[in-house]
């Protein structure tokens, strides 16, 4: 059993029936995205928690093995970045112990959106798309996914209609644009009700995609 994330929180201020568990990218940590919540425009606002978990610290090959917060080594720094695949399912599990955790308290499976930014984003949709409950969405921010190819065959029916909301940055120099187009290309070909949001911005967040954000977020909630 792999040992529960930290996090960070944000409870849901009335009786909570909903969950957002929102990952960070490389070298970031569970407050990267805290001050986001505020400028979301929610219906159900305050019966929504969100949580931001830490990735665990652990050696960055591209980085000359400095130790950081990282969901997964990054091998090489090439266009589409050789990745420890395995890193990537020991934090998918340690995702799900949350969800688990979200469940154990009362909110249904069908009321978790998992969301994530980069390498965050890797493990949102990693995750989600094998869970073995109904979950509500996926947001999918300036990434991509390096097991495309396993998902052909590790995919939860359960989860074949989860909705997709997947945005990038068309200046993004990090993970290109073209990479993230090309998942998306995937993920569409194996019929997933995914969307495509593009913005002229480098590898962030910018004010109309949060707005797309709470739309999608109110759209499934």
């Amino acid at each position: 059993m792999t040992s529960l994330l930290t996090c960070v929180e944000i409870p849901a201020t009335s009786t909570p029936l909903y969950s957002v568990i929102w990952l960070h990218g490389l070298g970031a940590d569970g407050h990267d995205f805290e001050s986001v919540v505020p400028e979301l425009t929610l219906n159900k606002a305050e019966q929504i928690n969100f949580i931001f978990p830490n990735a665990p610290i652990q050696a960055v090959t591209i980085n000359g093995g400095m130790k950081m917060h990282s969901w997964y080594d990054i091998l090489v720094a090439s266009l589409d970045r050789e990745v420890a695949v395995e890193d990537i399912y020991i934090s998918s599990a340690q995702i799900e112990q949350l969800i688990q955790r979200e469940i154990d308290k009362g909110i249904k499976a069908e009321n978790i959106l998992l969301a994530g930014f980069s390498q965050g984003g890797v493990i949102a949709l990693h995750t989600g798309l094998r869970y073995p409950q109904k979950l509500a969405g996926i947001i999918a921010l300036s990434t991509y996914l390096p097991t495309t190819e396993q998902l052909k065959t590790e995919r939860a029916t359960v989860n074949n209609d989860i909705p997709i909301f997947m945005a990038h940055g068309t200046m993004d120099s990090i993970v290109h644009m073209p990479i993230a187009k090309q998942v998306f290309s995937n993920l569409k070909a194996m019929n997933y009700p995914i969307n495509w949001h593009e913005y002229p911005m480098q590898h962030s967040l910018c004010m109309e995609e949060i707005r797309d954000i709470s739309h999608f977020i109110n759209h499934v909630f």
